[in-house]
Order: C-alpha cells, then structure tokens, then sequence
C-alpha cells in the first residue's frame, strides 16, 4: 500500500482527541449516501417513464411514419425503395383520418386508422395491445379502444356507424375487438378498420394516407430518418419519427429528468461541503503530525495526496453506500409503493390519473456513471482548500510550539 493512502487511512480510523472531527465525517459519508440514493432512484423512475412513454407511443405507430399530403400512390414501389435503407426491417401502408362515430344517440369525433393487419403486425404492437376479441377487420370489422368502448358502451359484435367528410353517407362496422394501448389519448380515441374499408371510407381509391416503417432500433431513429428521406428525394413527403409524434411531452420529460438531476444533486453537493470542513478541523487537529512529516523529508504534494485520499475515501464510502441503497430501493420499488398505500390509503399514481398500475423503473448503466461520477467528483473539490492549506503549512512554524 502507498503510504500516502496509508496514512489517509489511518487519520480516518484512528482514535481522535476530537470526537466532534469524526462525527461530522460519518455524516458526510451518511449526507453523500443519501443523496446518492434519492438520485438513483428519481433517475431510475424518470428514465423508466422515458422509456414506457416510447415503447407505448412506438406500439401504437410505428418508428417512422411517411405520409403524403394528397395521399401515397404506388405503394409496392416506394415500400421497396424503403426498405433498402438500412436498418428499415419493415413498411405497412396506412389510411388515416377524421370521422365522426355514432352508436345510438350519442355521437363524437374519433380518428380512423386502416391498416391491413398482417403487415401492421410488423411495424406496430396492436395484437399484443388486444384486450378482448381479435384483430379481425374483414368485412367490415373494426378494433377499438378500451376508454372509447367505456363511453360508447360498446362490446364486442355490437355495431358502430362512421360517417367521413369524404361521404356523408354512413357505413356500417361491426366491433371484433378492444384493445388498451396505455396511452389515454389513443385509447379514447381510435378506430381501426380495414385498409380498403378506410380507403373507401376517405374517398382515397388506390390510394393510401402513407407508409408506417420500422426499424431495428428505436434509439436510431434519427439517422434511419434522414436516410429514408434522402431515398425518397425528390418526393414531396411528409417524414416524422416517433419523437415527433409527441415531440412536447418527449421534451418536458427530457428536460423533468435534467432539473431533477440538478435538484437532487444538490443534497450530494451539501454533503460534500461537510466533507469540506471535516478536513479543515483535521488538518487543524494534525498539524503537530504534518509538521513531522514534512521534516523527516514528506513533500507539500504528499501531504495534499494524503487528504485529498481522504476526501476520496470518505465520497467513495457514501456513494457506495448510496448505490446500495437506491439499487435496493429501484429493485423493489412497487412492492415498497404497494405496502406504504395498504398501510396509509394514500395512491403515489392513480390509476384514472396515470394509467398505469405499476412504477416503471428503468437503471441505466450511462445515468450510473454520471452519478458515480458527479459525487467523487463533488468529493474531490471539497478537498482541494482543505488539502492545499495543509501543503502549505510551514514544519518550522508547525513545531514551534511543540
């Protein structure tokens, strides 16, 4: 072992003539664990809701999403033409539009979605999103949303009327399944019929609205995105990704994760100040020690190695600490969620307010290290005064008096 590290160790575990010096350590080391923790799981939680925000926005569309503003002809070919891109693993054509739906008396404004359910089942998780029924869209069968079922009180086999601006004439649907995407706004508001259904319904004829694309990872959106539109140069489409499609709420919940971050970093960087002043009473309370090891031949960068290793050595315990704490508390987080609401009645994410049941947590390897990282480096500016105020310390004038 180095004996600069030695020593460092050895002023932390030694019996001190001031006791106060070592509880104010062990409250430092305590300060920077909790911190730590607090910030792994609000990290964790905020990148899970990240996270189930896109599988659920991606589920219900599709990674990219070509449309024309008259409408897709010759779609064989420019499916083709995409699917060369690289990383493109999927294309399904897709009808969409505005129509008012009316079931008895009551009457609302819905969105129509027609697809062809063997080639969206490649670019969209609509099977796995099925409550009750089946995606069955022949003959005029159509799959709805839970919430849309709710306030229409529709079951499946009942029978829905959907009239389009193109046709003021009403067609008739019959429901073959409800499906729950998670996402409020879809759930209440979709409608999903068969592609030449929807084309008819539209007055669109060969015609489709675009072309929904997948690809082999949602995370290289961006670059799949700008290939596709540089294979379909020269073509006046439309092209947007599923960052777009909620672009705002994407955004707000990029920048929640950043403030977050800063907020609750905060704690870390108080607990740190203590560090901080730990070692000024220690240096203060060694200063016989440092002066006889400057004159037995210790240099000024020794001695602040020695409590720069000390400043480390107490940041490194907290936050090793602290990873234990919020790695436990993340792994366990909804069975924790779950014993505080039966035990006080208090519900942290309402169903009818969230829509969903359980905390998503997510624990990135990226958003570790930055908070590994933020706490020692946090720790290691706290010791710089106090450690450069000891390699500065005269044995002459450290020893005068002993």
């Amino acid at each position: 072992m180095n004996w600069e590290l030695f020593v460092a160790v050895r002023y932390l575990i030694a019996k001190r003539r001031e006791r106060f010096i070592s509880i104010i350590s062990l409250i430092s080391i305590a300060g920077v664990a909790v911190g730590v923790g607090v910030l792994i799981i609000v990290i964790a939680v905020m990148s899970g809701f990240d996270t189930d925000l896109r599988e659920k926005i991606i589920g219900t569309n599709s990674h990219i999403i070509i449309e024309g503003e008259y409408g897709v002809d010759g779609i064989s070919e420019l499916s083709r033409q995409i699917q060369r891109v690289k990383h493109v693993t999927a294309t399904a054509p897709f009808v969409y539009g505005q129509a008012m739906v009316m079931r008895a008396q009551e009457t609302m404004g819905i969105l129509v979605r027609g697809v062809d359910p063997k080639q969206e089942g490649r670019v969209s998780k609509l099977g796995s999103y099925m409550k009750t029924g089946n995606v069955d869209l022949e003959n005029n069968g159509c799959v709805i949303g839970n919430e849309l079922a709710k306030r229409l009180n529709l079951k499946i086999g009942q029978r829905i009327t959907l009239i389009s601006p193109a046709s003021t004439i009403g067609e008739e649907f019959q429901v073959r399944g409800i499906f729950s995407s998670g996402m409020y706004m879809y759930d209440a508001n979709l409608i999903y019929v068969g592609l030449p259904q929807a084309q008819g319904l539209f007055g669109l004829g060969s015609r489709t609205s675009g072309i929904a694309v997948k690809i082999d990872d949602a995370l290289r959106v961006l670059k799949v995105k700008a290939a596709v539109r540089d294979a379909l140069k020269g073509y006046s489409y439309s092209i947007r990704s599923w960052m777009d499609l909620d672009k705002n709420l994407i955004t707000a919940l990029r920048l929640e994760k950043i403030m977050m971050f800063i907020v609750v970093g905060m704690i870390v960087l108080v607990a740190c100040f203590n560090i901080g002043s730990s070692l000024i009473m220690m240096v203060m309370e060694k200063t016989k020690d440092i002066g006889i090891l400057r004159s037995i031949g210790a240099t000024a960068g020794s001695i602040r190695r020695i409590f720069l290793l000390e400043g480390l050595i107490i940041g490194g315990a907290g936050t090793a600490l602290g990873f234990a704490f919020g790695l436990t508390v993340v792994r366990h987080i909804n069975p924790i969620a779950h014993s505080i609401e039966s035990l006080t009645g208090f519900s942290f994410f309402p169903p009818d307010i969230y829509y969903f049941s359980r905390i998503p947590a997510l624990i990135g390897l990226f958003d570790m290290s930055c908070i590994a990282g933020f706490a020692l480096a946090a720790s290691l500016v706290a010791t710089l005064y106090p450690s450069h105020q000891a390699a500065r310390l005269d044995p002459v004038e450290a020893l005068r008096y002993e």
